[in-house]
């Protein structure tokens, strides 16, 4: 019900958002030179762009500069599973590609898709040869193709890190921090040669017992019960994953919003004001952002509520009790691998600590094959975005990978 509820309201009021965009682009109201015919474009824009999509946007990355050299990069479909796809960003220019190594970007799978991480591919792309975790919207799997949860995930990983091949590295961003370094250890436990040379997690949610933040409390101040009753959705006709049990992308999202409320107002605010003066491209800059920030993207049912269980409720990786199927998880047999943790010093999602201590829970790398980094001045987002993840994290990620490449 609550679903079908928020289809039909949004099927609603989209009809209407889609007339007053078509209404000022006809009209060109926000190009004129008199203020109060600008002042009605520049409100009917910013109506219309309060509004989710559910469709992935493109990455954008068609091409990259290298020492000065624009370099095309080219999107292919590495492996396409029923809930994801490995997606390879190709220098077209073989040549220029010489000597960047391999890396999977793991991409999180909470609410938004994984276009949410173009900047992280574009710098990654400079020296590298990328990899995407390309998560599929649960609301558009058939319930043919069956159920996903956490241990599907990270075979999905592992199948992916397969796909590769042997000498690639791993990189996972936020909630797969936990996947990726399960997938990691079972791997080496199996002396799989697709293992990955260096795993590095950023600003993920190894132990959530250390400095809890308020998403932590959130997970933990209602029983999995709750959770499972309150929070999902079965999927309405006609999407094809029609009958699917999800945890709709527009819950986890009112969720973030709420969380920050008045700043999300105001950035409307202030883009109904650009546009009102006359200022489109920078009134763009905030467009671009929440084009990208309203696109949602459905979990699968069992995948979220494992999540939450296994990872902001029970700790069960943290505890050494976390299993594969019906497999122990033993990160001890992590042992060739290079582990770089990274954290942000005003993360109030995944707060300092928390993915460090995947550190202490990896015995077996010595101490040459670790380091840890935590970056001052930034939130949970600007770890893997903005200028201090590509001026003084990147260069810390990149060579810990290079180090270990040869």
């Amino acid at each position: 019900m609550l679903y079908a509820a928020y289809q039909n309201q949004s099927d609603l009021l989209s009809s209407v958002q889609t007339a007053a965009r078509h209404i000022n682009q006809n009209l060109q109201w926000s190009n004129q030179s008199q203020p109060t015919l600008r002042a009605m474009g520049a409100a009917l824009e910013t109506f219309s762009r309060w509004r989710l999509t559910h469709q992935r946007p493109a990455y954008g990355v068609t091409s990259i500069t290298i020492n000065q050299q624009e370099v095309e990069i080219v999107e292919e479909e590495k492996l396409v599973l029923p809930f994801g796809k490995l997606l390879h960003f190709r220098k077209a220019d073989e040549r220029l590609a010489s000597g960047h190594p391999p890396v999977l970007l793991v991409a999180p799978l909470s609410g938004h898709f994984a276009t949410l991480l173009r900047d992280t591919v574009r710098t990654l792309l400079l020296d590298h040869d990328v990899y995407v975790t390309d998560w599929h919207n649960a609301r558009d799997v058939s319930i043919l193709h069956g159920r996903f949860g956490l241990d599907d995930y990270i075979t999905y990983l592992m199948n992916f890190m397969e796909a590769i091949g042997p000498g690639a590295h791993m990189v996972a961003v936020c909630q797969p921090c936990v996947a990726a370094l399960a997938a990691t250890a079972l791997m080496a436990e199996d002396d799989n040669p697709a293992q990955p040379r260096t795993l590095t997690l950023m600003a993920g949610p190894v132990d959530c017992r250390i400095n809890p933040t308020k998403v932590n409390q959130l997970a933990t101040e209602k029983s999995i019960r709750w959770f499972e009753q309150n929070l999902l959705s079965t999927v309405p006709m006609p999407h094809k994953g029609f009958m699917r049990r999800v945890y709709p992308g527009f819950l986890q999202l009112a969720a973030f919003m709420n969380m920050n409320m008045e700043r999300h107002v105001d950035s409307f605010k202030k883009m109904h004001e650009l546009l009102a003066e006359g200022k489109v491209q920078e009134a763009k800059v905030i467009q671009d952002f929440y084009e990208e920030y309203f696109a949602v993207n459905d979990l699968p049912a069992e995948f979220y509520i494992e999540t939450v269980q296994k990872v902001f409720q029970s700790y069960d990786l943290a505890r050494g009790e976390l299993s594969w199927f019906d497999r122990k998880v033993n990160t001890a047999a992590i042992r060739r691998t290079a582990l770089l943790t990274v954290e942000g010093e005003r993360d109030d999602i995944c707060a300092v600590g928390q993915t460090m201590a995947a550190q202490d829970i990896c015995p077996s790398v010595r101490s040459f094959l670790r380091a840890h980094h935590v970056q001052t001045g930034v939130g949970h987002y600007g770890v893997f975005s903005g200028r201090k993840w590509t001026q003084q994290i990147y260069p810390k990620v990149r060579d810990m990978i290079h180090a270990r490449s040869h």
